[in-house]
């Protein structure tokens, strides 16, 4: 008979591995966080001179950060692959799909070689890829798209016309076809200057140039979720924060406000601008804000520390 006495725990019994301890709120410092800042003074921005008459007027990284696309006035978009080299005659173009100007491209996000062009003139978007020269698939429209915005599934689209209306198109087959193509959407179009999914895809941020709140809608039924008040005179820009924290609206009243996403209650109030916002953007781990606006200069915004920069 054993002498060890029954009420002793097993000595196979796995021990529970050590959990690791909560990461810092993000209001702490960077040292607290284990964060190196960059120092922005250090950087040492390179000019590219493109020789051409025509203008350049929207730039676009691809989801890995490998290609950078570009369009405007020559009605050729153009890639370019900035770790070989920056020279204008190294890119890529795409010829064949527009006849005017082209105003907009937009990146798949799950794809690194496929992307989308659009012209207000033509009323019409054209969709590529990068390992051939010809487009994909061209799809004429009944408005003038000025914005694209691929959802997260790269399976939906949504875009905005010139008269401030918004529109969606898909991703799938319909009859007898038998491959996918992208379809406008039956969808009525909504009210709205500018919108854009959310990291799920399961919701849409919409704003308009002359309405002080935010929608934000569920998607696909397009149901109203939240309305928050964000901006006096009308709000034109917003970025979600990659780390599904915030989201960043700018207006014509100077003003950046962070809302925050569980509760939708602004929690800061960022009034450093002087001029009206143009467009916001996080950097890829969401420490940092940049704030585009009507004056000459760039502000880098830490979540609660501000940076100027000169453009």
């Amino acid at each position: 008979m054993s002498n060890t006495p029954s009420n002793l725990k097993d000595d196979t019994e796995e021990i529970p591995p050590p959990q690791r301890p909560p990461s810092p709120p993000l209001y702490t410092t960077f040292l607290a966080r284990g964060v190196h800042p960059p120092t922005f003074s250090a950087f040492k921005p390179r000019d590219y001179r493109m020789p051409s008459p025509q203008a350049i007027t929207h730039v676009a990284w691809n989801c890995d950060g490998k290609k950078l696309a570009g369009v405007g006035i020559d009605k050729t978009p153009r890639v370019w692959y900035p770790e070989k080299t920056m020279d204008f005659r190294s890119a890529s173009q795409f010829q064949g799909g527009h006849l005017d100007d082209v105003d907009y491209v937009s990146w798949n996000p799950t794809h690194p070689d496929l992307f989308c062009s659009s012209s207000q003139k033509e009323r019409k978007i054209v969709f590529w890829d990068t390992r051939q020269s010809r487009h994909i698939q061209q799809c004429s429209l009944k408005v003038s798209p000025v914005q694209t915005n691929y959802s997260p599934d790269g399976r939906a689209l949504l875009y905005a016309s010139a008269g401030h209306q918004l529109f969606f198109m898909t991703l799938g087959k319909e009859g007898d076809e038998t491959k996918e193509t992208w379809h406008s959407s039956e969808k009525d179009a909504l009210t709205g200057s500018t919108a854009m999914f959310n990291h799920v895809g399961d919701g849409v941020i919409l704003t308009h140039h002359s309405e002080h709140t935010l929608r934000i809608m569920d998607y696909p039924s397009l149901t109203v979720r939240e309305s928050p008040a964000a901006h006096v005179g009308g709000c034109v820009a917003v970025a979600l924060d990659p780390r599904g924290k915030y989201l960043a609206s700018g207006g014509y009243d100077s003003i950046v406000n962070m809302f925050d996403l569980s509760e939708w209650i602004c929690a800061r109030t960022i009034t450093v601008c002087e001029h009206s916002i143009n467009a916001l953007s996080f950097s890829h781990d969401g420490e940092y804000l940049a704030i585009a606006n009507a004056g000459h200069y760039i502000d880098i915004v830490k979540l609660f520390i501000v940076i100027r920069t000169p453009s």
